[in-house]
């Protein structure tokens, strides 16, 4: 039983290592630098406007393609980048928060690409407060 663990967990950290390694070698790391990792909406009125946008600037050498986007509750990723970011060049994620519940606006959204901070951690901010009649 415990030989067969063993197996199975080296079995693991192999086919892990040999992903990552894949990985780097066909998508080459480079750097990233956000305008700002935080969306401060303040106090945004019921049912207001919720679309904001990230901007970033590809800091390396390499492009920087961005493979994937996850976001909390009550929040879309209306637009990414598609296509790899050249070195130098920037790019934005554009999102919306629905503003249909009155309350605080604490979320996070996790962006994957090849760069060495995997993941970057977005954070959206504020207070939905109730419409003015």
């Amino acid at each position: 039983m415990m030989k067969n663990l063993l197996i199975i967990l080296f079995t693991g950290l192999f086919s892990s290592a040999s992903v990552a390694q894949n990985n780097s070698v066909q998508d080459p790391l480079t750097t990233i630098e956000f305008e700002s990792t935080t969306m401060d909406y303040g106090k945004i009125e019921k049912g207001s406007d919720g679309i904001r946008t990230f901007t970033f600037k590809n800091t390396g050498n390499n492009p920087l393609k961005i493979y994937k986007i996850y976001s909390s509750c009550k929040c879309d990723i209306l637009s990414k980048p598609e296509k790899p970011i050249a070195p130098g060049g920037t790019g934005e994620i554009k999102i919306k928060y629905e503003t249909k519940k009155v309350g605080p606006i604490v979320k996070t959204i996790t962006v994957y690409a090849n760069i060495n901070q995997n993941p970057i951690p977005l954070r959206l901010k504020g207070e939905v407060i109730p419409k003015n009649n």
